[in-house]
Formats: structure tokens, C-alpha cells, sequence
């Protein structure tokens, strides 16, 4: 899933290649990723971009008076071309959901806003102000803009374990599962921590972690074409989807927890004290 880094990585490819172009045509080829049909996409037409901005983990690209927004999801993705097919895209084929040309069909620059696999989860919106998409209007502060004092106060009235209080978007915005592994291990802490317990000096190992493993994130990913963009979030990974091989911190093995449809990894030796936690696939107790 495209997170913080990742997302602020295509807006930023947005804001320098499709600033200052007008929309030729708006292609939908998914009519299940339009969540709001007043005004329709044809609205966009001939309107100039002035911008492209994000809110947490969701795009969108500013035309004037309308948004066109977009959550990539799980499987989502935002795929750049110098020059789109002219031909209109034919409804349910291939995984292309949405297509923009900025400008005239066949002579012009745009995107495709794609998803893979079968459970369809991508979502566009157009609309006159981004507050109007309901996960906009309940985001929690922007991860990256979250200062000491106020990380400390969203955490006193936690009661969840902080894996999950990280990945809320109504409580902090722009944080996944991938990048909650890695802020876990590089602030040492079990993802199984009561977030509203943290000591103060693991509320602050917390909050620098978090901005460390984010800018660091957004510096390597901004400039990268979005075609890379996948390759270079998983070659910064030092514990998600690295089950079973070592800790570059501590050589031990980088354990997994699964639970539905989603997993995620930690150090024992950095995170647990040693311990390992126990896997739902294995044990209903998870201690």
C-alpha cells in the first residue's frame, strides 16, 4: 500500500509534470472508484491544473474550483506516460480504472490511476473542497508535522496497542503497516505496547523515529520516477517483509505476526526483549 513517502513522492511528480497543462479528457473505465458523481468527471474538461497537493495518504490533483482526489488503497498506483493512447479505454479491461490526459488525446502527457488483483478498493472523488471526501474530513494530524507535545497527547487517550494507533488515520495520517514495522523497530517498542502507557522516554524515542524513518523515506522516494517508486520504498526496509532473515541492527530474526489478511514484522532482541510474540495463526493469546 502506498503510504506517506510514497504518495508525497507522486504529488510532487504531479506538481513539476502536470502543473500548468488543461485536461483534454477524464477516461473511466471502473465506474465502482467513483464516489461521487456531482459534478462528474466531464466537469474537468478544459480546466487548468494549478497544483497537486495530499492529504495523509490520499492524492489529488487542484483544477480551480475542483479537486480530483484519489486513495490508491492496497493495490492501487498512479502510473505516469509522456504521451496516453488516444483511444478511449474499454470498460472493465485491465486493470486501468481511471485515465487524465492533460490536453489533447494522443498529443498529450497523463495517468493512469491503476489497481491490481480482485478486491477493488481504489477511490476517486471530484469535488469543490477536499473536506468533502468523508476520509479527508476525519484525518488526524499529518504524521510529519506532529510535534513532541502533541504525539504525547493523541497517545494518552490511546488504549490500543500502538501498532494500531500508528496505522488510525484518525489519529495520526499517513502511516501504514510498513512504515509503522519500521518506526517500531528503529524506536525499539513491541507493537504490542499500550500506546497510553509509553513512558515519556519511549513517547519521545517514538516521535523521533517517526520523523526520522518518514523524511527519510520522503527524501529517497521524491524525484524518483514513479515506476521505481515500489523498488525504492522496499530496498529502505530494514524489518517489513523481511521475515526470517536478520535484523540489520542485531543480526537476530526478523519475526511475523499474521492475522486476516495482513502481517507484520519486528525484532525480538530489539523490540520484545527477546521475546517472541505469539501469532494468531498459532495461538488466540497474543501476550
Amino acid at each position: 500500500m502506498p503510504e506517506l513517502p510514497e504518495v508525497e513522492a507522486l504529488v510532487d511528480h504531479l506538481r513539476r509534470h502536470a502543473a500548468g497543462h488543461t485536461i483534454g479528457r477524464v477516461d473511466v473505465a471502473a465506474l465502482s472508484v467513483l464516489k461521487t458523481f456531482d459534478p462528474p468527471p466531464t466537469a474537468l474538461h478544459d480546466r487548468a491544473v494549478t497544483g497537486a497537493q495530499r492529504w495523509g495518504k490520499y492524492l489529488g490533483l487542484q483544477t480551480g474550483g475542483l479537486f480530483l482526489i484519489a486513495h490508491l488503497s492496497r493495490a492501487g498506483w498512479l502510473r505516469w506516460s509522456d504521451r496516453l493512447a488516444p483511444a478511449p479505454l474499454r470498460p472493465g479491461k485491465g486493470p486501468i480504472a481511471l485515465r487524465v490526459h492533460l490536453g489533447d488525446p494522443g498529443q498529450a502527457p497523463g495517468f493512469d490511476l491503476t489497481e491490481a488483483g480482485t478486491q477493488k478498493r481504489l477511490a476517486v472523488w471530484v469535488v469543490d473542497d477536499p473536506a468533502r471526501v468523508p476520509g479527508i474530513a476525519t484525518l488526524g494530524p499529518d504524521a510529519l508535522a506532529v510535534g513532541a507535545d502533541e504525539l504525547a497527547r493523541l497517545l494518552a487517550d490511546q488504549t490500543g496497542r500502538i501498532k494500531t494507533v500508528l496505522t488510525d488515520q484518525k489519529v495520526i495520517a499517513g502511516i501504514g503497516n510498513a512504515y509503522s514495522d519500521e518506526i517500531l523497530h528503529t524506536a525499539r517498542l513491541s507493537p504490542f505496547a499500550t500506546a497510553a502507557k509509553l513512558s515519556a522516554d519511549q513517547q519521545g524515542a517514538l516521535h523521533d523515529a517517526m520523523h526520522a524513518v518518514l523524511t527519510d523515506a520522503v527524501t529517497r522516494s521524491v524525484g524518483q520516477q514513479a515506476a521505481t517508486l515500489k523498488g525504492e520504498k522496499r530496498s529502505g526496509l530494514r524489518v517489513h517483509a523481511r521475515t526470517g532473515l536478520p535484523c540489520p541492527v542485531c543480526a537476530d530474526t526478523v519475526r511475523e505476526i499474521s492475522f486476516a489478511d495482513k502481517s507484520f514484522q519486528y525484532c525480538p532482541t530489539c523490540q520484545t526483549g527477546g521475546k517472541v510474540l505469539a501469532d494468531r495463526r498459532m495461538s488466540r493469546l497474543l501476550k
